[in-house]
Formats: structure tokens, sequence, C-alpha cells
């Protein structure tokens, strides 16, 4: 069975610390491919900041367009919102039974993986490939989940990928502010976002 990684996100926008855990799943893991799920609503994230779900897909497959392992994914885009993982990881099984999937998430999001929907179940039927984070001074005022133990389940897998502390709500800050973001995104994804004036 072909082995795919899920990468869940807003990607808003997608940057180059997505793309460098992407790239080291894809290179390190035994995962045979990533796909870049381009979440249209996040339960647990305000919507009012994010730009139209199509242009977010755009900006990732703009993003991945050289690397043949990483796929952008809109299976998010038709299904009920609010985004459940439970609910995308039955669609993608039915649709794709001769794939076994995983997921792909920060060590902060495993901190509060107990409060997701049908978490028992999800970690009883995927592996989780964690990689390590640092929370960004923002994040570390608005969580209350850095006391909390990580969950561990003998189906969790760390990796050792390289630490990002790269944010999208520091880079749509930073364009608003009229910074210069281009070492932060692929020049292909930086054009775009120019082009089309966002987050100015």
């Amino acid at each position: 069975m072909k082995k795919v990684g899920l990468y869940f996100g807003t990607f808003n926008p997608i940057h180059v610390g997505h793309l460098i855990i992407a790239n080291y799943m894809a290179d390190y893991t035994n995962l045979d491919e990533i796909w870049l799920i381009v979440s249209p609503q996040n339960p647990l994230k305000n919507k009012e900041s994010l730009l139209a779900d199509y242009h977010r897909l755009s900006l990732v497959r703009i993003g991945i367009e050289n690397n043949n392992k990483l796929k952008a994914s809109d299976i998010e885009f038709n299904l009920t919102k609010p985004s459940y993982t439970i609910h995308t990881l039955i669609h993608l099984k039915e649709k794709h039974p001769d794939y076994h999937f995983n997921l792909i998430m920060g060590a902060d999001n495993l901190r509060s993986f107990h409060k997701w929907k049908n978490h028992q179940e999800i970690i009883k039927e995927h592996n989780i490939y964690v990689y390590p984070r640092i929370l960004t001074e923002q994040e570390l005022k608005n969580t209350t989940e850095i006391s909390k133990p990580t969950f561990e389940h003998k189906n969790i897998i760390h990796c050792d990928a390289p630490m990002m502390k790269i944010s999208s709500s520091f880079i749509r800050k930073a364009i608003k502010n009229k910074k210069d973001v281009q070492y932060l995104l692929t020049e292909p994804v930086n054009k775009y976002i120019d082009e089309m004036n966002f987050y100015k």
C-alpha cells in the first residue's frame, strides 16, 4: 500500500517552513507522498483573516510545483464545514482504499490532540508523524497547553525535522507593514502574493 502523509493547514500563506517540513517527511521517513491538505476552515482558528480557499490552494500548488513527492489537495473544500480530520480521513479511505493515510503535525498540535473529534479512533487507525516546533511569542501568550504532557501512543512517530520559527501570521503582518519577505517564501509564491496585493 502506498503510504501517504497528510499535512493539514490553512497555508495562509504557504511558506518555506511548511515546505521544509513537507520535504523532510518525503525524504527522511517511510512515507511515499506528502499531501498538503488545504483546510477551508479550522474549527480552532478564526476564519476572518483567511484568503479565499482557491487562492490558498493556488499558492500551495505554486509552492510545490517542482517536487513530485508533494501534492496539493482540496479534498476538504466539498466536505461538511467546519472541517474535522476524522471526517476527512473516512472520506479519503473510501476514495483511496489502496492507500494508507498518516497524519503529520507539529509537537504543539500534539499537545491539544486530546481535544480533536474522535481522536482515539484516529490514533488507533493512523500513524502520526510529529515534527518539533518552536512556538512564537504570540502563540505562547495564547496557549494553555504548554504545561500539559505530550500525548503518547505507539502510533506516534517523533521525527528529527529542522525546527522552524516561521509563522504565516508573521508573514502577513510583515507584508502589511511593507517588510521584505522574499526569503520566507518561494519566489513564485512571493510573486503571486505581490501581484495579487494579498495581505497589504
